[in-house]
């Protein structure tokens, strides 16, 4: 085990290397023990790299976040961004839209990755751009599947521009049929000639969502004839890519050996609880 580092900024950078450098999702106490941390002190750090973006946490296991992938487009494949990609790259072949994943950042959220069918070229990808809720569908889709109260900050870009709250054209009302249909659809409200359709990923049931894939094409395209079609591919892809998400981060996926996720000589792994309090076994 690596003697313990000395400052904060060693810390954080040693567990930013840890998560990056790793071939599949790491749980804490691992990630911990690479860097020579106590776990508690292991976790604070993480909790504001995940604020920051520089590590994603999926249910107990973390993985690059999207800061990374903004300075490295070759992310590990464990990453959001690779694992997400295959199913990007399916989905457009299937509909003949642009396809991209998005994440919250701040209070709104980055488009982290994109595929264009040639088609579209025209239509701008928005890589990298910071959305708000009340004029995309991937916030929109992010937001309402957020617990009410954790979707305030995320308001805030609509009262600034003085955008509808209430009534039936309000951003609270469409949150509320995003979240009690599973989708948020958009036409022409950012671009006139633009339409979308979003859906978010949550892995695992009662968890925020990890990230949403929106589709993206003329607006002519999302009318009622051809959104049911779209809505099943997407509920499809959406429910693979969690699945995908699950899997990598299920216990003991990924280890070596017994298959039961339990630690080499038999030792049980700590539980999340214990994880987080810096609980030692």
């Amino acid at each position: 085990m690596p003697a313990s580092s000395s400052s904060a900024v060693d810390k954080a950078l040693d567990l930013i290397e840890a998560v990056a450098g790793s071939d599949r999702p790491l749980r804490l106490a691992e990630i911990a023990e690479q860097v020579g941390l106590h776990r508690g002190t292991a976790y604070r750090v993480l909790v504001d790299l995940v604020r920051r973006g520089w590590v994603m946490r999926v249910g107990d296991h973390y993985l690059p976040g999207t800061a990374v992938l903004r300075l490295s487009r070759s992310a590990a494949a464990t990453s959001l961004a690779g694992v997400s990609r295959p199913v990007l790259e399916e989905l457009a072949e299937q509909t003949g839209m642009m396809v991209n994943l998005q994440v919250l950042a701040d209070d709104r959220a980055r488009v982290v990755d994109v595929v264009r069918p040639d088609r579209l070229e025209m239509i701008s990808d928005l890589r990298d751009e910071l959305l708000p809720v009340h004029r995309f569908a991937g916030p929109l889709a992010l937001v309402a599947a957020l617990p009410p109260p954790a979707r305030e900050p995320f308001l805030g870009p609509a009262e600034a521009e003085g955008h509808r709250m209430e009534g039936p054209e309000g951003l609270l009302d469409a949150l509320e049929r995003a979240a009690r249909t599973g989708f948020a659809v958009q036409r022409g409200r950012a671009e006139r000639l633009i339409g979308s359709l979003s859906r978010a990923v949550t892995p695992t049931p009662d968890a925020p969502p990890v990230c949403a894939l929106t589709l993206v094409g003329p607006v002519g395209e999302f009318d009622d004839e051809h959104l049911t079609a779209l809505e099943r591919r997407l509920r499809e892809a959406t429910d693979r890519l969690g699945g995908e998400l699950a899997r990598l981060t299920a216990p003991g996926a990924g280890r070596r050996g017994s298959g039961d996720g339990s630690r080499p000589g038999g030792a049980a792994e700590p539980s999340t609880t214990d994880q987080e309090e810096g609980k030692q076994p």
